[in-house]
């Protein structure tokens, strides 16, 4: 498989607007609140009769300091004390969650996100895993992608000990960026011998792969700093590289507001930015997952995507495709069997519903059938770069060129400006389309005429 990058400046320019990064179709956007935690159960029984692995997202919401530029859902706060209430009604909750799934499904991925998944403190961690490993069916093999996010601003060897001890065999690092003025500018101070300590003891632990996380257009950056980074990180030859396009949305995202708008560099260094990122990383020998992702050939997610088996989900790109999704802890979504579901967002309403009982969603849409066709065809796009007609017609039961006779027609303009070819089989994305990957998807999505305007610049 060709797994290349190709620029084309003005293209890109030409193409870049907002749209959405596709973790889910439809997007999350859709999600609403006329869909209960007793829908939510019905899924779970048709998702039980069909059977299959499973894969668990637990939220850990806490931060220690605020990063100006971050748009997760996060509580910020120095008092550690905040967390312990927390985790013991996220154990309740896995365990209510564990009594409504067979046993016998088998957790083929954890993953542990945030916030600061290692603002909890090692007995914490290890409550939280408990009860998971007490109403789930974790692996005891280590064959699992067992995975967390770390800050290495508050992460050492021992911790790095504790997080394998507990089972964890995969690790993701924030960077974002080593320049000293970039650092001060979205206050993130993070020294490398500081990160690359946690990455070293990780590695020596017997973490299975080293995720990076940086990100193009944060204030003050230039083609050079950046590059300066990338000298940085590609010395110590992380297994992934996620370098995510900063979105300013300040009036979305109120820590944004710190951010001094001048300071922002202009959209045509950010392009050259990311022309240099794809032109470095190809030279060492890495592999363009797609969207913000690279990786090395030898990889799983660069092996799942030359096998035609890579997925995307609310985390990502994702080798199981075969997994239902279960979000555990507040604002997590979770995709359990034709639903996607989300739990309530504030430390208070997650108290009552838990402490009555109640399953904390309050929001989720039910996939129709249109929903399910259009999702496939979509993820083919963005984990593939290729679309067979005859396997959607087949998976889908539908003639293509009927069904999507105006999608085909819309991309009559792309393919003249060299994006893709369409031919009597299938869609292909050629090199300087896999950027733009975004609007090409953008032309399957139904819902999005209405809802563009909230979404960020796919560049």
């Amino acid at each position: 498989m060709d797994q290349s990058l190709q620029f084309d400046l003005p293209l890109i320019n030409r193409y870049d607007k907002a749209g959405p990064r596709y973790t889910s179709y439809p997007t999350a956007l859709e999600l609403h609140e006329g869909f209960t935690d007793i829908d939510y159960q019905q899924h779970i029984a048709k998702s039980n009769a069909a059977g299959g692995p499973l894969s668990l997202y637990v939220h850990i919401p806490f931060c220690d300091t605020v990063c100006f530029y971050c748009a997760c859902n996060k509580i910020i706060t120095k008092n550690r004390s905040h967390a312990q209430p927390y985790v013991d009604n996220l154990c309740k909750e896995i365990a209510m969650q564990g009594e409504l799934f067979d046993k016998n499904r088998v957790v083929n991925q954890l993953h542990w996100g945030g916030g600061t998944p290692t603002f909890l403190d090692y007995a914490q961690m290890q409550q939280v895993m408990t009860a998971t490993r007490e109403h789930f069916s974790l692996k005891n093999d280590d064959s699992g992608e067992y995975s967390i996010e770390v800050d290495p601003r508050e992460t050492n060897l021992h911790t790095i000990q504790q997080l394998r001890s507990l089972g964890f065999n995969r690790i993701s690092l924030g960077v974002q960026d080593f320049d000293p003025a970039v650092q001060k500018a979205v206050n993130r101070l993070q020294s490398e011998a500081q990160t690359f300590a946690v990455l070293t003891a990780a590695r020596a632990e017997g973490f299975r792969s080293t995720n990076i996380d940086l990100i193009y257009g944060l204030p003050l950056q230039t083609v050079d700093s950046f590059s300066k980074t990338l000298d940085k990180i590609l010395r110590v030859s992380p297994d992934r590289l996620s370098i995510f396009n900063y979105a300013h949305i300040p009036a979305r995202f109120k820590t944004q507001r710190q951010i001094n708008d001048a300071d922002l560099p202009s959209p045509d260094v950010k392009l050259a930015i990311l022309q240099n990122v794809g032109q470095r990383l190809s030279e060492a020998g890495y592999v363009y997952i797609g969207m913000d992702h690279f990786a090395k050939p030898d990889d799983e997610l660069a092996i799942a995507q030359r096998q035609g088996l890579l997925h995307r989900n609310f985390q990502g790109y994702s080798t199981h495709s075969d997994c239902d999704l279960i979000g555990l802890g507040i604002t997590s979504i979770g995709q359990v069997g034709d639903a996607y579901s989300q739990n309530v967002k504030d430390l208070e309403s997650y108290d009552q519903l838990i402490n009555q009982g109640k399953l904390p969603v309050f929001k989720g849409v039910d996939l129709h059938e249109d929903d399910k066709i259009r999702r496939s065809v979509i993820m083919q796009l963005i984990c593939h770069f290729e679309l067979s007609f005859a396997a959607i017609e087949h998976s889908c039961a539908i003639s293509f060129g009927e069904y999507f006779a105006d999608e085909l027609q819309a991309l009559a303009p792309m393919q003249a400006d060299g994006l893709l070819t369409v031919n009597a089989d299938g869609i292909s994305v050629l090199p300087v389309g896999r950027l733009l990957i975004r609007n090409i998807c953008m032309v399957f999505d139904r819902y999005l005429a209405q809802k563009q305007q909230q979404f960020s610049r796919v560049i």
